[in-house]
């Protein structure tokens, strides 16, 4: 499973088990790793985007954060490829 930064989409040399400290940042676009982007939790469908419910609010998703239940998720910026396929399934179910 390849970790992608979600701002630049560029793969990163991470596994998604590692523990990524506040001041790592992408190599391609400086972009903050540790941040609610690039969480497992992370979900723009969520209650303060976070389907983690014990979670402190963060209001800047992009910056990094000392969130307790950070977890680097191997999926990050493919929320739109998660939308763009249940988008896919739900037209298929209506084809003849």
């Amino acid at each position: 499973m390849s970790v992608k930064c979600y701002k630049c989409k560029k793969s990163l040399d991470l596994a998604p088990e590692k523990d990524i400290h506040r001041s790592e940042s992408c190599n391609s676009c400086f972009a903050s790793l540790r941040c609610c982007h690039m969480c497992t939790f992370y979900d723009t469908k969520a209650y303060n985007d976070c389907r983690e419910p014990t979670a402190e609010r963060v209001v800047d998703k992009e910056k990094a954060n000392f969130c307790d239940f950070f977890k680097l998720s191997g999926n990050q910026g493919n929320f739109e490829n998660k939308e763009q396929d249940a988008l896919s399934a739900a037209e298929a179910l209506f084809k003849k």
